[in-house]
């Protein structure tokens, strides 16, 4: 069964940092790209940022500068490193990979999501 697992999310004032990791697990073979969405309360799910596995990032425009993604391939774990985080950040955060295995050949994992609150 694979499964991702994020950790990381909490409450924090505007202007500080969290760090969001994920871990994917179970069996497969390979990891395609991988990235973290999010969803405010009232609003569609929109994505953050991805990373390919040659770990070239995307970001939308809302965070650039202040979130980085990196992945450690060894460990099948991509994280989010968020600064200067500000109230509109507070969402639900969930992590996203696209993985490649012989039961479950090429799909599409969420994560369960973790929360992210920022007050002002």
């Amino acid at each position: 069964q694979v499964q991702l697992v994020e950790s990381g999310g909490g409450l924090v004032q505007a202007g500080g940092s969290l760090r969001l990791s994920c871990v994917a697990s179970g069996s497969f073979f390979s990891i395609n790209a991988m990235g973290w969405y999010r969803q405010a309360p009232g609003k569609q799910r929109e994505l953050v940022a991805t990373i390919t596995s040659g770990r070239n990032a995307n970001y939308a425009d809302s965070v650039k500068g202040r979130f980085t993604i990196s992945r450690d391939n060894a460990n099948n774990t991509v994280n989010l490193q968020m600064n200067s985080l500000k109230p509109e950040d507070t969402a639900v955060y969930y992590c996203n990979a696209i993985l490649s295995g012989s039961l479950i050949g090429t799909r599409r994992y969420w994560g369960q999501g973790t929360q992210v609150t920022v007050s002002a």
